[in-house]
Parts: C-alpha cells; sequence; structure tokens
C-alpha cells in the first residue's frame, strides 16, 4: 500500500512539473497565487524531482514528508488566495491542464494527496 501510494504520488508530481514546463503562462499564474518570485523557477524542476525519485522508490518515507511539506505550502497560498476576497485567479497546478479558477475543489484534490503522502510515509 505504501509503495503504491508513493508512486501515485510521484506519477502526480511528475506530470504537475512536466506540465508547468511547457505552460508559458505558468509563471504568471503562479505568481498570482502569491508564490514568491524567487521560488518559481524552481518549482517545476522540484516537482519532476520529487516525483521520479518517488516513484523510484528511494528514500520513500523521507520524500513522502517532503511531497507532504510542499503540499501544505501550495495548500496555504491556495487559502490565502481564496480569503483575501480578490477575484480567483487561475490554479494552474497541472499548467494550461487546470486553467479553471482556484476554489475549494483545489484544496480538496490537495488534501486528497496529502493524505496519500502520509500513507506513502508510513
Amino acid at each position: 500500500m505504501t509503495t503504491m501510494a508513493a508512486i501515485v504520488l510521484g506519477v502526480v508530481f511528475t506530470a504537475s512539473g512536466a506540465l508547468k514546463l511547457r505552460d508559458p503562462m505558468w509563471p504568471d499564474a503562479a505568481l498570482s497565487l502569491g508564490a514568491p518570485l524567487w521560488a518559481v523557477p524552481a518549482v517545476a524542476p522540484f516537482e519532476l524531482i520529487l516525483g521520479a525519485m518517488l516513484v523510484s522508490g528511494l528514500a520513500q518515507r523521507q520524500l513522502a514528508i517532503l511531497a507532504l511539506v510542499t503540499l501544505v505550502v501550495f495548500t496555504l497560498l491556495l487559502v490565502r488566495q481564496l480569503r483575501s476576497g480578490d477575484e480567483a485567479p487561475p490554479c494552474a497546478c497541472f499548467g494550461s491542464l487546470s486553467a479553471k479558477p482556484i476554489g475549494i475543489h483545489s484544496i480538496v484534490r490537495n488534501g486528497v494527496l496529502m493524505l496519500l503522502s502520509i500513507c506513502a510515509a508510513v
């Protein structure tokens, strides 16, 4: 069960990173979500590497915890943006495939991924 959770989580992170790299609008979307300028160029490569390592099974527990922390940070950005009262920007969590505005569905999705991270870590 833990290995399968890590593989699924790794595939999600790998897909997310790859789709962000292919989307020229993603950096602007990340900035509109409140991501710091210095972090934006590193997000997609970080997700690709994290995803690939989760799929490979190397240091599964530690990487699952890192994925959990990453998802918590992403979710906090979403919550902060939603609470601001401003118009909800596009999520772009999966590049142009997720161009609809963020909402509760974005938080629920991240919650499911956080549970998957916990399953992969135990």
